[in-house]
């Protein structure tokens, strides 16, 4: 009896398999794709997990000690911002100073005060801040996270880039050193972290995006700043000389000025790149100025045909090459039993500078530029144009007193 049962079950599987394979074929389905569909449908009580290959995990977020555990609660743009402050904030001070002045109306001494920001740089005491906060200050006073505040002393300062040194004496564990990026792969667009002391207001941080790159500014020496990165973050009255930061932490730049008519933000603000603060702070703490070649020009006119010069400094370097500048001539006349003199310019005599070493020069800021690029000692070579006829002087550049 079971025997019987046994072949009727097997005959019935075998009879159902064949007409499975009709039914597949009738309705156009290949029967090797019947394993593939099988495998397919899902029991109700065994969850279908997809191959590991294809199970796309997300980061694990870190947070650094000390972080609140609340962090992990916010959005990812939330704790960027957070972790961007968190990393960063110690690292900027408060920079207060008083110079004494004299009313010229009443001729009594007055003493102005004024406030900017400042960013540790190391933990010997060097903050980095800039020369318009600290120019002509009698007396500096720097501010730490903690509300600490230690005397300050100008180490060196380069107007012209609008960059100054201060240095605190303080005991090192207070000092927490900003970690610095790379201001040469910077994008428009790519979001920005402001942080410095708007109206007194302490360590305080605003976020924007890199508006523009590639900007120029002129500073209080006059000349042109280039590279400036244009920023729409906040940028206020104490925000000068505060670091500029990227969603990693790391400062790219240092808030120098905003555009604005009442001096308050108007969304541009401005920022020195961090790669001319690593060229030069350098040199301010080593020498306490930069190091500049000097050429021995002491005036340039701009021209269409090129810089015509005007005054080269007497034994310069310019002089020593022959370069010629505007003369005085020195004319003997007569009338009648007077003898007199007559001066004037004879512009025609000055050469007019058109390159260096090969590189075309269509203003005194390109001019520069390429001088001070080069180290004192180097040489250069001026194509010229001395009444009208093209010749090239070699000039041995000397080290600039400024």
């Amino acid at each position: 009896m079971n025997r019987n049962v046994v072949l009727l079950c097997l005959a019935c599987g075998l009879c159902g398999g064949v007409a499975g394979a009709w039914f597949a074929r009738a309705v156009g389905d290949p029967p090797a794709a019947l394993p593939q569909a099988r495998a397919q449908v899902a029991s109700p009580l065994v969850p279908v997990r997809p191959p590991a290959a294809q199970v796309a995990r997300a980061p694990r977020r870190t947070f650094p000690p000390g972080t609140p555990p609340q962090v992990a609660q916010l959005t990812p743009e939330e704790q960027v911002n957070v972790l961007v402050y968190q990393k960063a904030n110690r690292s900027v001070v408060n920079i207060n100073t008083r110079t004494a002045r004299v009313n010229p109306l009443f001729w009594i001494e007055v003493i102005a005060e004024g406030s900017g920001s400042g960013v540790v740089l190391d933990r010997q005491g060097h903050v980095l801040t800039n020369y318009h906060v600290v120019e002509e200050a009698e007396a500096i006073e720097v501010t730490l996270y903690d509300g600490s505040s230690y005397p300050g002393r100008l180490v060196g300062a380069d107007p012209n880039n609008d960059i100054a040194v201060v240095r605190i004496e303080c005991p090192e564990q207070k000092l927490f050193p900003v970690q610095l990026g790379d201001s040469t792969s910077l994008l428009e667009g790519q979001k920005v972290y402001a942080i410095g002391n708007p109206f007194g207001l302490e360590r305080t941080m605003t976020v924007g995006v890199i508006s523009s790159l590639n900007r120029t500014m002129r500073s209080r020496s006059g000349r042109l700043i280039r590279s400036i990165i244009q920023v729409d973050a906040a940028i206020n009255p104490g925000n000068s000389g505060g670091p500029l930061l990227d969603s990693r932490g790391r400062m790219i730049g240092m808030t120098t000025a905003i555009a604005s008519r009442t001096g308050q933000s108007a969304g541009v603000g401005f920022a020195i790149p961090v790669g001319i603060i690593q060229r030069i702070v350098p040199q301010l703490i080593r020498f306490g100025r930069v190091r500049r070649a000097d050429i021995g020009i002491a005036r340039l006119y701009r021209t269409e045909q090129g810089l015509v010069v005007a005054r080269v400094v007497p034994g310069g370097p310019a002089d020593r090459a022959g370069l010629r500048g505007f003369r005085i001539v020195r004319q003997k006349r007569r009338r009648g039993p007077v003898v007199y003199y007559r001066e004037y310019i004879d512009r025609s005599w000055a050469d007019i500078i058109v390159a260096v070493d090969g590189q075309k020069v269509e203003t005194v800021d390109q001019f520069l530029d390429i001088i001070e690029s080069r180290q004192p000692g180097q040489s250069v070579t001026l194509t010229v144009l001395r009444q009208g006829r093209r010749i090239e002087l070699v000039v041995r550049l000397a080290e600039s007193s400024n």
